[in-house]
């Protein structure tokens, strides 16, 4: 047996053989690592531990470059740790370090070895337990061998004690009752004079604190004091946080802890320093003011700072402080526009957050026009980033910043046709959130729809699909606030539409039907209404005639505003009629009588049923669907119209169909389905895996041909091109002619197919340099801008008021859940309530209580010269500083003769000398 463990070790392969041979390899990789890693399976069940060690080795390095599973080879790692040879030792933990887990089965066989090196003389091998111990310690391995790290907290050597202490947050985690063994020698360590000591255990107490401060806060005289004392940049930082997670919990301990804070602002000159103390006083001590202008005067060096990591950080600090005091960003306003130009992304988004931060109401419309102009000729992820960020900050709280609709509609449709505009589901979101909430703006969302959905270039791009839909919903919807609903019809039809997926193309279909019925119902109207008023005009009763049929209209959603429309030509725009309001009285039925002709409807109908012919046999169930349902229902209407008669089952049926649409759709609360009561003897499953085995026989059809998606539920990244059914890419004679006639009378909606011609788009495209002339291309422009615009306003007495704004008692804002805490989490902190109980409040009766005399001597002196408060604050910083050192000599003289601490349950406090 020793013969083939011979030549294992003689023809070995090393790691640095197996490296060389990977450099070496220009194709076939993984075949070469393949035949390592045979030859590694082979030669790490040898029983040489050299062998072995050196197979483990290779085995490790492929798991970190090429992540080749190692938890095969568990056991051989610690067979290698249990190896004498420090070298194979290291090897077997670098291995189990980084494979073992809490679910790896041999787990607990490593326990009695690394107790064994925790208790060596080497402090090597100490090191390496410990580090392996940080790295995968489970519960059972914490619990059984607390006893060890608490002796290796008091080791004199510092390299073993430093590690020690950087375990215990691993043992405190995964075993909370550590702390009642450990916490208290852990509190020693924040008094011992090397400094790695001091700056271990203050890691790990800011670590602790961030979990729950509140269990900490008996300890800030020992953080204080390091605080004033301590000369090391680090350790300074990491007190800094803790105090900044401690002083929100007491007020009385800000006031005690602002001024050193300020100190070190003066004096540091190192710029981790300085920004940690501008970061603690900008979260927790915003109510101290001239602890804020100092910080923002110190923002201000990092600001003009050429680094850009500089430069970052004071921005970052700015908007931290933004929320409570606006005035420090208004003061850096300039630097703050500049940075928009930045070449670093980071202080651009940074500078962005700070832009957005400055909006209000009063300037709400300016700062929104410099950020559109800026994104213009931005690059496309920052384009968006400005565009992502004024829709976040003009939606917040149901819109509340925004006073003028109007304006904010008609700026979503020119964000819509910015190009590198990829912002669709959240422009459509609130373009229908909108619509449903404020009514005086629907006749502007219907005219900004129109203007999205007549222009074919907008078709091609796949990002604005969601806004084309939800443009095509809203003309739809608010059809009756339209001044040429025909046109409508045509641009929801046009051609180009086959570009659009499957699900947006439902929507234009329901929004033709739903304009077709305004149109119809419209017409009898009409008629109606021509009848009534020749009647009172016969009669001499005009006045009373022309009330009837004004109520009438507004009854049955008439159109406010018409147009005359014998060809139905989109082009002809200047056949526009004014607002019924400004019209004579005995025009009225005359305007109403050239609205709707029998021969337009005609054209109407047979418009919708020349382009919904070749739908009716798309693969798409939902096209195929509605589009049936639409061309059933003009057929039925064709039927039942001739010769300018319409019967009085079509009159029913338009009615029938008008009403179902004419109901007004409002806003849904999001915990509406809460509310909804579970029936009866319904089962609901948490889990719905089972589906697999139930539907596991059933093929869905691919997404080509089936659709699942909801008009409004499809993702923006749909694929462009559609494949076209036969009947649309192969279309008769007849149909072909049609096209031809149609491409003649609405060349509108059809692209040049000349080269050379551009699209019909009034946006230049971003980054254009024959467009700069017309963008803020120079930072100073935009400043100049800001600088209008952030200047406070009048409003003048003949604003517009703002809209009514529909809003749901509950349910607009997603209801936030609270997040449980680990059960371990809640142990630790109790532990340690427990144990800082005793350490501040102990018996004073017990002289081996280092600590008990140290706070009884605090209080005695508070209580001997009340009279003296005032002089003996630790404000003073001589006599804080004599008193730290007397402290001092009284815990080294006193350090090896204390005892065990006594534990009592007592309130938590923090001592009156330090508040």
């Amino acid at each position: 047996m020793a013969s083939p463990s011979l030549m294992d070790t003689l023809f070995q392969r090393t790691l640095d053989d197996i490296i060389k041979g990977l450099r070496h390899q220009q194709a076939g990789e993984s075949a070469f690592i393949s035949k390592v890693v045979e030859e590694i399976r082979r030669e790490i069940k040898s029983t040489d531990l050299h062998t072995k060690s050196i197979a483990l080795q290779k085995l490790t390095y492929l798991n970190s470059i090429y992540f080749i599973d190692m938890s095969w080879a568990a056991f051989h790692a610690i067979e290698c740790i249990s190896s004498p040879n420090f070298s194979h030792k290291k090897v077997g933990y670098l291995a189990i370090s980084m494979s073992f887990n809490e679910s790896t089965s041999v787990i607990l066989l490593i326990t009695n070895q690394l107790r064994k090196d925790l208790k060596s003389n080497n402090e090597f091998e100490v090191s390496l337990a410990l580090d392996c111990l940080s790295r995968i310690g489970t519960a059972d391995l914490c619990r059984d061998l607390t006893p060890e790290v608490f002796t290796l907290l008091s080791s004199s050597k510092v390299f073993v004690r430093k590690k020690a202490i950087g375990v215990v947050l691993r043992v405190f985690g995964k075993y909370p009752d550590a702390v009642r063994v450990c916490f208290k020698r852990l509190v020693e360590c924040l008094d011992g004079t090397d400094p790695q000591i001091v700056s271990a255990v203050v890691g790990v107490f800011c670590e602790l604190a961030s979990k729950d401060p509140r269990s900490y806060l008996p300890l800030a005289p020992e953080f204080y004091r390091i605080l004033v004392d301590s000369r090391n940049n680090w350790v300074l930082i990491k007190v800094l946080k803790i105090f900044a997670k401690l002083a929100p919990l007491e007020p009385r301990l800000a006031k005690r802890v602002v001024e050193p804070i300020c100190e070190h602002m003066r004096r540091t000159g190192a710029k981790s320093l300085m920004f940690e103390c501008i970061r603690t006083v900008v979260t927790s001590f915003t109510d101290y003011e001239s602890a804020v202008k100092l910080s923002v005067a110190k923002i201000r060096d990092f600001l003009v700072d050429d680094d850009p990591n500089l430069k970052y950080l004071g921005l970052h600090a700015l908007s931290i402080i933004a929320p409570n005091h606006l005035w420090a960003v208004l003061e850096n306003k300039e630097v703050v526009i500049k940075s928009l130009s930045d070449d670093d992304p980071n202080v651009k988004l940074e500078s962005l957050r700070l832009v957005v931060a400055m909006v209000s109401e009063s300037n709400v419309v300016e700062i929104c026009r410099v950020l559109v102009n800026y994104s213009l000729k931005s690059d496309p992820e920052f384009c968006n980033e400005i565009l992502g960020s004024i829709l976040s900050k003009c939606c917040q709280n149901v819109y509340e910043i925004i006073v003028d609709f109007d304006w904010y509609v008609s700026l979503l449709g020119e964000m819509s046709r910015i190009p590198h505009c990829q912002k669709g589901e959240e422009i459509e979101n609130q373009l229908i959130d909108i619509g449903m909430r404020v009514k005086d703006v629907r006749p502007e969302l219907v005219r900004v729809g129109r203007d999205l959905l007549i222009d074919p270039a907008l078709l091609g791009n796949s990002f604005l699909h969601r806004i084309l839909s939800a443009a095509a919903w809203v003309c739809g919807e608010y059809v009756e606030f339209s001044r040429k609903p025909v046109e409508l019809v045509e641009a929801l039809l046009q051609p180009r539409t086959s570009l659009l997926p499957p699900s947006i193309r439902t929507v234009y279909i329901q929004s033709a039907f739903k304009i077709l019925i305004f149109c119809l119902h419209s017409y009898l109207l009409q008629r109606e209404n021509i009848a009534d008023d020749m009647a009172s005009e016969m009669l001499g009763l005009k006045s009373q005639g022309e009330c009837s049929g004004s109520s009438a209209l507004v009854a049955g959603k008439a159109p406010a505003r018409q147009e005359q429309d014998e060809g139905f030509n989109p082009r002809d725009s200047n056949k526009s009629y004014e607002d019924l309001s400004i019209i004579n009285e005995g025009d009225v039925s005359a305007l109403l009588e050239k609205g709707f002709t029998h021969e337009s409807i005609v054209n109407l109908l047979n418009l919708i049923e020349l382009a919904l012919g070749p739908l009716s046999g798309s693969p798409d169930v939902e096209v195929q669907e509605r589009s049936k349902n639409v061309l059933g229902f003009v057929d039925l209407i064709k039927q039942e119209i001739s010769n300018g008669f319409v019967s009085e089952r079509a009159s029913k049926i338009i009615d029938m169909v008008h009403d179902a649409f004419t109901e007004e759709l409002g806003p849904v609360s999001v915990n509406a389905q809460e509310k909804v009561p579970i029936p009866d003897g319904l089962m609901l499953k948490e889990s719905l895996a089972d589906l697999d085995a139930i539907c596991g026989n059933v093929q869905l059809p691919s997404s080509i041909s089936f659709s699942m998606g909801s008009p409004f539920g499809e993702s923006v990244g749909a694929s462009v091109s559609i494949p076209q059914s036969k009947e649309e890419s192969e279309p008769s004679s007849e149909s072909t002619s049609l096209l031809a006639e149609h491409r003649k009378r609405h060349g509108l909606y059809y692209l040049p197919s000349e080269k050379n011609e551009t699209l019909a788009n009034d946006y230049p495209p971003a980054n254009d340099p024959k467009s700069s002339d017309n963008t803020n291309d120079d930072a100073q422009d935009l400043v100049k801008l800001a600088d209008k615009s952030l200047l406070p306003k009048r409003r003048s007495n003949h604003a517009k008021p703002r809209p009514v704004v529909v809003k749901l008692d509950e349910g607009d804002v997603v209801p936030f859940i609270a997040k449980k805490s680990d059960t371990r989490d809640d142990l630790l902190s109790d532990a340690v309530r427990d144990i800082l109980l005793g350490v501040e409040k102990p018996d004073l009766g017990n002289p081996s209580s280092r600590r008990s005399k140290h706070r009884s001597h605090g209080k005695e002196k508070s209580r001997k010269s009340p009279e003296k408060k005032n002089s003996d604050e630790i404000g003073d910083g001589e006599k804080e500083k004599q008193k730290s050192r007397h402290r001092h000599g009284r815990h080294k003289t006193k350090q090896r003769a204390e005892g065990p601490l006594n534990v009592a349950a007592q309130t938590p406090v923090i001592p009156d000398f330090l508040l």
